[in-house]
């Protein structure tokens, strides 16, 4: 057995204990892993999910064309599906639309957001503006009549604003570096939706919440580190969507889903709109098929965007024949490669959640080096 000299005994005592465990289960995962040749089997829920198709934030003439289609609507109700409407304005028109959809008893979502010129998405950045967003979209609501299964409200970064920094490398830098120390706003952000989300409910609406997929690992790790640099907020409604999307997901594929699904109350799959022979992020029947598979495996409620790219290429038809017992296996390095970097992003997470301990037990060990060097000088100098 090494002796372990005092510093690290030291450190050993000084370090989080659940950072430790963390990382000694970080590396145990690496290694001792099991490595599948075969894949991972996945069986089918056995019974059709509740299906729930965004759409409709392309525009008013695509919407009316969409909406009015009667193939369309005979679809959605054969397959017992709902819509979630992009609301992206308080318009006459965009209201004729969904009381068309409530007439037809179809369940209807309001996908709430700002307007597309501040970024459509719920953020840290417009958080005082929200309350007034829902305000109007409530009294619009009930000017027009309409009925709501819910109100979403989806939270993801100003990615427009983020864009803007591209190639300008230092303000970016500089930008993602002060969010990331900026604990305070993220604070702020969190009462601010927290407040909106009872107010929602006050007025009688169920509360949906879309989140990005490392939102379950930040919660593990006790950190918000991400949530902090993308402007993304951690807070709750009635029900929680995850937005696992394999398009953008490469050689991981499901395997997301796989790994995150046990975490999520609901999931929502991504993305049909495109052609994917021109378009490889656009599923395709195999690819959309089985995302939905491995999502109906933990979650009765699935979202998919979008309803426009389904229509597109005939996947409604095709799944009022679709075999929810069927199976379908996930590749073992799909898994191998999910698994990787899950347990990156959690070691990353856990080290910067204790990141000032970090710097504190740096400077000590820094400060006890200086300390014996000095005293061995000493040592010496009265030796001599």
């Amino acid at each position: 057995m090494k002796c372990i000299v005092p510093e690290r005994r030291f450190l050993s005592r000084l370090l989080p204990i659940s950072l430790l465990v963390g990382i000694c289960q970080f590396v145990a995962a690496s290694a001792l892993a099991p490595r599948p040749s075969a894949g991972t089997l996945v069986q089918g829920p056995g019974v059709a999910p509740q299906l729930m198709f965004a759409c409709c934030d392309h525009g008013m003439s695509q919407m009316q064309s969409l909406l009015t289609d009667a193939t369309v609507i005979a679809n959605l109700k054969s397959l017992h599906a709902g819509l979630g409407v992009a609301v992206v304005d308080f318009t006459p028109e965009r209201a004729a639309l969904v009381r068309r959809l409530n007439s037809e008893g179809i369940p209807v979502i309001a996908g709430l957001g700002m307007p597309p010129e501040q970024g459509f998405y719920f953020n840290a950045e417009n958080a005082p503006q929200a309350a007034a967003r829902f305000a109007a979209f409530d009294s619009w609501s009930r000017d027009h009549g309409l009925q709501w299964d819910a109100v979403g409200l989806d939270i993801e970064p100003n990615f427009a604003e983020l864009g803007s920094l591209n190639g300008h490398w230092w303000r970016l830098f500089t930008t993602l570096l002060s969010r990331a120390v900026d604990v305070q706003r993220m604070y702020r952000a969190q009462r601010v939706y927290s407040a909106l989300i009872a107010n929602i409910r006050s007025r009688g609406y169920f509360v949906q919440t879309y989140q990005l997929p490392y939102l379950p690992v930040e919660r593990k790790a006790h950190s918000s580190l991400l949530d902090r640099i993308l402007g993304t907020v951690d807070v709750r409604g009635d029900q929680e969507v995850l937005m696992l999307y394999t398009s953008y997901a490469g050689p991981v594929g499901a395997a997301i889903i796989w790994k995150l699904g046990p975490d999520a109350q609901s999931i929502a799959i991504c993305c049909t709109d495109g052609d994917p022979a021109a378009n490889p992020a656009a599923l395709d029947w195999s690819r959309f098929s089985r995302d939905l598979i491995v999502a109906g495996h933990f979650s009765h409620l699935i979202g998919v965007y979008n309803l426009e790219g389904c229509v597109r290429q005939g996947f409604l038809p095709r799944l009022k024949a679709m075999d929810w017992t069927q199976s379908v296996t996930i590749p073992a390095v799909a898994i191998r490669a999910a698994n990787h970097r899950l347990l990156m992003l959690t070691l990353v997470l856990s080290i910067s959640s204790h990141l000032l301990y970090f710097v504190f037990v740096l400077l000590l060990v820094i400060a006890l080096i200086g300390w014996r060097r000095r005293t061995h000088k000493i040592k010496r100098s009265a030796s001599t």
